[in-house]
């Protein structure tokens, strides 16, 4: 039997048997049968179902007829990511050239150049090859890190609870659904412990949320926001509600990515240089030396080939991808790739106490156990015990439960009526029980100490209340939680009468101790220039002693500070400079937290902030790297970019340490290749102002092709992370860049002039000279094709050495790289070496130098090569003081100064200016600057999506739409199809309806409680 929309009985024949006798079409035909309004009884014959769950084998028949419970993606096509590796601005250079090559290339008399067409079209295979083997390899990677957070769900099967993966489920399934659960898939309520509300925003937007009981429908994707509830599972997968109206059409990857933009503007950086360069040549060339059409050509091929490093994006996505693989090694699971950058910026980090600073396994201490009646110690226990669940215990009812001893005997004699799990609303559990021996029912109470006070009106006095204050302050300074416990009667026998009044009995003094390795682990992150904050919802008193304790300090206040500002006894100008210098906070609820997270983001910091519950989520989410913590709820995991295996604060510095390895060598790698752009363009520019040198273009591309080969092999290279957090501080890069490039071309040049212009190796070494040759030769003026090979492997072999300057913070010879990276540097140089000394290719005219000009580039080289790290400290000379001020500023508890106070005000004026995104790094003085940053900005945009393709394996599918507030990170965009959202908002207007008929006071409790 079912019902209409009215209400009236409509009765269903139900076929015996039907889960194998009806198609899955005829089961979801809701004009047949509608599993949202059938009567449960009628559900569970429609299924083939009972209370008990189903056997493995009734599942596996269920699993080859419905499927698995997901919603399956579609694949793009392996040709198409292929081909887009070759579609961004950086290959789009490399094309324009190859067009240059066959069809500008064309004059004097002589053919197309073939040579470096053929050459430009094989190194942009090559690379396309190439970053497409690594994409997949690194994707499969992600999926594997991926797998090991599928969701999983608590189902009943064979008569007996177990964890499954959620992807396992089919209908007919008997499941339980919990605080902080996401529901798995779409089913009907058949038992509910206590008021059950659920967050649907993420499939109807609606921002309370909605009461369930017995006989309602659950959707999938929805999140328990209270309660507990037992479900049988009526649609999986694409059978699902989501799966049947929802279409997906935006999601994150869309979002215009940090590293994209990153790649964008490193890559318009050299575009732009080669652009300059190109005009500067040409002006020069035709205008000033009056050079004929096709020799300015060849000239102008050398920029477009050597100034693009057209391995970047698949360089830095990989050992994106990579990194995360090692991470993984250290119990710390990344949801969201792209956050591994942020990680190694974060400055703080704000850290939940409970299983993160502390062990998480509470013990009562019985010899002090506060009484206020007659009822003795271990009665108060078992008072306690009777009101903590016996499945899917938190910590706190394990510690009772384990404190009391045998479980089976803690409910011996009573029957369970109703319980109310603990809710961070709340902040309490309840038990109504009937005792079987005389039919009295009876109430117990237990959670936060002045929750339960506020409670008691029996036998409540005066001295009581200061007693219970007392004590409360006395646990709170030796670092115990206060649990009370309270008792009621209910004379009239009827579980929902009031009872005759909670009478306060005990208090239980709860010990959390800290880690072992908490503390070292907090110096460890002090070093690392990551200030640490307790972010706690317990008492201020039980704050301060464990920071103490931990040596985190204990200059710690309660959240309304938050509001009402520093207190009048503090050294703190304003409510901002309490936030920033604070070891921690107490008493916080979840919207303290995101509001901790926010003001902290203003200021310019990045904030990592760890959270297991669901009441973490809205912080998680809004933190620049989100943290759950091990055995985290669904709703905790959904919304945090890190998820960790082990508990502990150790893994998260272990993360950070790991996080500014990956960065480095991104970092590294940018460098590097900017510097190689501006060597080339600078380089090979001067010798055609200064000599009307004209370097071989297919030569650069061999340089091109060696040079990708070796940096590749910087994803997987040994570094030392840096001392303090990075960020992508793109002047930095640049300058850095822009310092090596042309002190690198100062040596070419140098090197060129002292051939040419003087006779010191022909008179040291005995080498041939060379001779000025006039305009009608081949090779006109000083265009030797020896010159041309003694010039190609003076750029080749120091080019390649900067990586061992730029990947060490000391001298080079301090920090060992990975062999594999050596053993590329050796194998490419030995190419280049043999290449110059033995290579007679006449269509580049290119003449083997012989071992004793060999000699002499090494030489040179070495002696130019040494002074790079005098350079690379002169530089940190600069920069490092900056870092090192914004770390001091953060890892100090005194007050800010004058200077730092405006610095800051600063920061937070630009991050308030509308329109824009919040700036994250440095700051803008003026209004033009402004404007300036956003115009650049906006031609970031412009080519940033172009990049897309390339990091797509970076993307995870996970929806982090159900979080909570909005935060700048953007959530998934739904089109549904409209006969299943005219279904969905008559049940809408079904429970609406029923909230009302109940009266005004169930409208004010559902909207206190949300």
């Amino acid at each position: 039997m079912t019902s209409d929309v009215s209400g009236r009985a409509v009765v269903v024949n139900i076929p015996d048997n039907a889960v194998r006798t009806l198609t899955v079409e005829d089961i979801y035909d809701k004009d047949k049968y509608d599993l949202s309004k059938m009567e449960e009884g009628d559900v569970f014959k429609m299924l083939n179902a009972t209370r008990e769950g189903l056997t493995d084998e009734e599942v596996n028949e269920r699993l080859l007829k419905f499927g698995h419970n997901r919603l399956e993606q579609k694949e793009k096509s392996r040709i198409l990511q292929f081909l887009l590796f070759m579609w961004n601005p950086l290959s789009w250079v490399m094309e324009a050239a190859a067009i240059v090559a066959i069809a500008v290339s064309n004059g004097g008399g002589l053919p197309p150049d073939w040579e470096d067409f053929l050459g430009i079209v094989l190194l942009l295979l090559a690379n396309s090859i190439i970053g497409f083997i690594e994409q997949q390899n690194a994707g499969n990677a992600v999926k594997t890190l991926m797998a090991s957070l599928a969701p999983e769900a608590k189902v009943k099967r064979n008569g007996e609870w177990k964890v499954i993966a959620a992807s396992e489920l089919v209908p007919g399934d008997v499941i339980s659904i919990k605080l902080g659960d996401i529901v798995p898939a779409d089913g009907r309520v058949i038992a509910a412990h206590g008021a059950v509300s659920m967050d649907q925003a993420a499939l109807t937007g609606e921002s309370l949320p909605v009461s369930k009981s017995v006989g309602d429908e659950l959707f999938s994707g929805a999140l328990c926001k209270q309660g507990e509830a037992e479900v049988i599972v009526t649609g999986t997968g694409e059978h699902s509600f989501m799966g049947v109206t929802v279409k997906l059409v935006h999601s994150a990857q869309n979002d215009m990515g940090h590293l994209q933009l990153i790649l964008s503007k490193i890559g318009n950086f050299c575009i732009v240089g080669i652009v300059i360069f190109i005009v500067a040549e040409i002006l020069v060339m035709y205008a000033g030396f009056r050079y004929n059409y096709r020799r300015g050509i060849n000239n102008i091929l050398v920029l477009l080939i050597g100034g693009i490093p057209i391995a970047m994006p698949t360089v830095l996505s990989v050992t994106l991808a990579i990194g995360a693989k090692q991470l993984s090694k250290h119990k710390a699971i990344v949801t969201h790739i792209t956050a591994i950058e942020e990680l190694a910026a974060v400055t703080i980090l704000c850290s939940d106490k409970t299983g993160t600073l502390t062990l998480n396994k509470l013990v009562i201490d019985k010899s002090i156990v506060k009484k206020y009646s007659d009822t003795d110690n271990n009665q108060i226990i078992h008072y306690a015990a009777i009101a903590s669940r016996m499945e899917n215990q938190d910590a706190i009812d394990a510690c009772i439960t384990s404190t009391y001893g045998d479980m089976k005997k803690i409910r011996e004699g009573i029957e369970e009526l109703d319980f109310k799990p603990f809710n961070p609303t709340d902040k309490r559990t309840e038990i109504t029980y009937r005792t079987i021996n005389d039919g009295k029912l009876h109430r117990i109470t237990k959670g936060m100490s002045h929750t339960i006070l506020d409670l008691c009106t029996r036998d409540k006095t005066t001295e009581q209340i200061k007693q219970l204050n007392d004590d409360v302050n006395e646990f709170a300074r030796r670092g115990l939680r206060a649990l009370a416990v309270a008792i009621e009667d209910v004379p009239n026998g009827e579980i929902d009468c009031k009872g005759n009044g909670f009478k306060l009995i005990g208090l239980l003094p709860i010990f959390d101790p800290p880690r072992e390795d908490t503390k070292e682990t907090i110096d460890r992150a002090l070093k690392l220039g990551v200030k640490v904050k307790m972010i706690t919802g317990d008492q201020l008193a039980i704050a301060k002693e464990t920071g103490r304790r931990l040596g985190m300090g204990d200059k710690m206040f309660l959240s309304r500070t938050l509001k009402d500002g520093p207190p009048i006894d503090s050294s703190y100008h304003d409510t901002e400079d309490l936030i920033l210098h604070a070891d921690g906070f107490a008493g916080v609820y979840p919207e303290h937290k995101y509001e901790i997270v926010e003001r902290l983001q203003k200021m310019g910091h990045m904030i990592a902030m760890t959270g297991d519950g669901v009441n973490d989520a809205p912080a998680l989410k809004k933190a620049n790297v989100g943290i759950a913590v091990a055995d985290a709820s669904d709703a905790a995991r959904s919304a945090a970019d890190i998820v960790l295996l082990e508990p502990g604060l150790s893994v998260i510095i272990e993360a950070i340490l790991g996080s500014r390895q990956i960065f480095q060598r991104m970092r590294n790698y940018a460098i590097y290749t900017c510097s190689v752009t501006i060597r080339i363009l600078v380089g090979f520019s001067v010798l055609i102002f200064a000599f009307q040198f004209d370097f071989p273009s297919f030569m650069v591309l061999i340089l091109a092709i060696l040079n990708d080969g070796t940096i590749m092999t910087i994803s997987k290279d040994r570094v030392e992370p840096s001392p303090y957090p990075n960020s992508w501080n793109l002047f930095e890069v640049f300058t850095y860049a822009i310092v090596y490039g042309i002190y690198l071309s100062i040596s070419t040049v140098a090197f060129f002039a002292v051939i040419i212009k003087t006779t010191f190796f022909q008179d040291k070494f005995g080498v041939q000279t060379f001779e000025y040759r006039p305009l009608t030769d081949r090779n006109p003026e000083w265009n030797d094709p020896i010159l041309h090979s003694i010039i190609y492997l003076q750029v080749s072999t120091i080019s390649q050495a900067l990586i061992f300057v730029t990947r060490s913070r000391g001298f080079f010879f301090t920090e060992r790289p990975s062999i594999i990276l050596v053993c590329a540097f050796i194998i490419a140089q030995l190419v280049a070496t043999f290449i110059a000394v033995y290579a007679n290719w006449g269509f580049t005219d290119i003449q083997g130098c012989g071992w004793s000009w060999a000699g002499i580039v090494w030489i040179w080289n070495i002696i130019w090569f040494f002074p790079l790290d005098l350079i690379k400290f002169a530089l940190r000379a600069y920069f490092d003081p900056k870092h090192e001020q914004i770390v001091e500023e953060v890892l100090t508890s005194k007050p800010s100064t004058d200077a730092q106070r405006q610095r800051r005000q600063s920061i937070t004026a630009d991050n308030a200016v509308p329109d824009g995104p919040p700036s994250r790094s440095g700051t803008v003085t003026n209004t033009q600057s402004l404007q300036q940053q956003r115009r650049r900005s906006t031609i970031s945009d412009l080519t940033a999506k172009y990049y897309a393709p390339v990091i797509d394996h970076l993307s995870t599918s996970q929806r982090r739409g159900f979080a909570g507030p909005a935060s700048n990170k953007v959530e998934p965009t739904f089109v549904a199809a409209p006969n299943e959202l005219r279904r969905f908002s008559i049940v809408q207007t079904q429970q609406v309806s029923a909230v009302l008929n109940a009266g005004g006071e169930g409208v004010n409790n559902r909207m206190n409680a949300s």
